[in-house]
């Protein structure tokens, strides 16, 4: 690691290449985690967006994946669905999911991982359902898109009282939703701003930029590398997809988390070879997940 000052590194390849060794022989898909992907409303139903989470979370190594939609967008999102298995729950005229404890139970039952937010619209149930699960679930909890927004307009101390490992993937406007900091105040002092957040709350933070910040409030990990190809509708959506599927067999901490945004970029960047800037779309960077873990892996060999 590029050691900028105390507590900061800059992260790169040959510090995650372990993360994404080769397998043994004998491994089989429970080894690998069950990841939840939870999002989607009839508004914003994301058919490609949540087939895309579904499917990086696969290419990111999950042993299964389960998406969990509402009811009413169901049939939208399941001809995009190949390996994944849909879990539909029971919603509103606007596809927005009604809070059902034992639903939600059954939806959650045996996951490692979870993440949630994605597409889901604004709605009074789901701070219910996500007051709820941040209390219950025992897995590591990926909170994204408008799983942020909800949470952004609920007491932040309930992530203090939590069972699971929470991570937290705001981009710079979601994050002054949560933090109530103004956005130019963050951008002067975003890695103290950030850690200071993490730190607060018990989280793992990954503030997405034009370097990203990832922190737990004690290490601070940067990535900085992108490119302008991923400024896409949906990629925020893969990265998430990817994470979840990592947090599925792998320990939810710091590096963890970095390794997952550098795999996103470095797939990102491959995809912008082929597609160009201006082309390039967020399924592309899925297409080349594979490519960017053989990169990895045998990058300085």
């Amino acid at each position: 690691m590029k050691k900028i000052k105390e507590n900061i590194y800059e992260i790169e390849i040959t510090d995650v290449q372990s993360l994404f060794k080769e397998r043994d022989i004998d491994s089989h898909k429970g080894m690998f985690g069950t990841v939840g992907i939870m999002g989607g409303s009839l508004e914003y139903s994301g058919a490609v967006k949540l087939a895309n989470m579904s499917a990086s979370a696969v290419r990111s190594g999950a042993g299964i994946v389960r998406v969990i939609v509402p009811e009413n967008i169901a049939s939208a999102i399941l001809p995009y669905l190949l390996e994944q298995t849909l879990y539909p729950l029971k919603c509103d005229n606007k596809g927005h999911i009604y809070f059902n404890m034992n639903d939600l139970e059954r939806a959650l039952k045996n996951l490692k991982s979870l993440a949630i937010g994605m597409g889901w619209g604004i709605s009074e149930e789901y701070k219910k359902i996500l007051d709820i699960i941040i209390k219950k679930f025992n897995g590591k909890l990926l909170i994204d898109a408008d799983g942020l927004n909800t949470l952004a307009h609920m007491d932040l101390n309930i992530l203090k009282e939590t069972n699971s490992q929470i991570i937290l993937t705001p981009h710079l406007k979601e994050f002054q939703r949560l933090s109530k900091i103004d956005i130019e105040k963050i951008k002067q002092n975003s890695i103290e701003i950030a850690t200071n957040f993490a730190k607060e709350y018990n989280v793992i933070l990954l503030l997405k930029g034009s370097t990203t910040i990832v922190t737990d409030g004690k290490k601070i990990y940067l990535i900085k590398k992108g490119v302008p190809g991923m400024a896409t509708a949906g990629s925020g959506d893969v990265l998430s997809g990817i994470l979840a599927g990592m947090l599925g067999y792998q320990e939810a901490n710091v590096l963890t988390i970095a390794s997952g945004a550098l795999l996103a970029v470095t797939a990102g960047e491959l995809a912008q070879e082929k597609f160009t800037d201006i082309s390039m779309k967020a399924s592309d960077t899925i297409k080349y997940i594979p490519e960017a873990i053989k990169y990895i892996r045998n990058f300085n060999k």
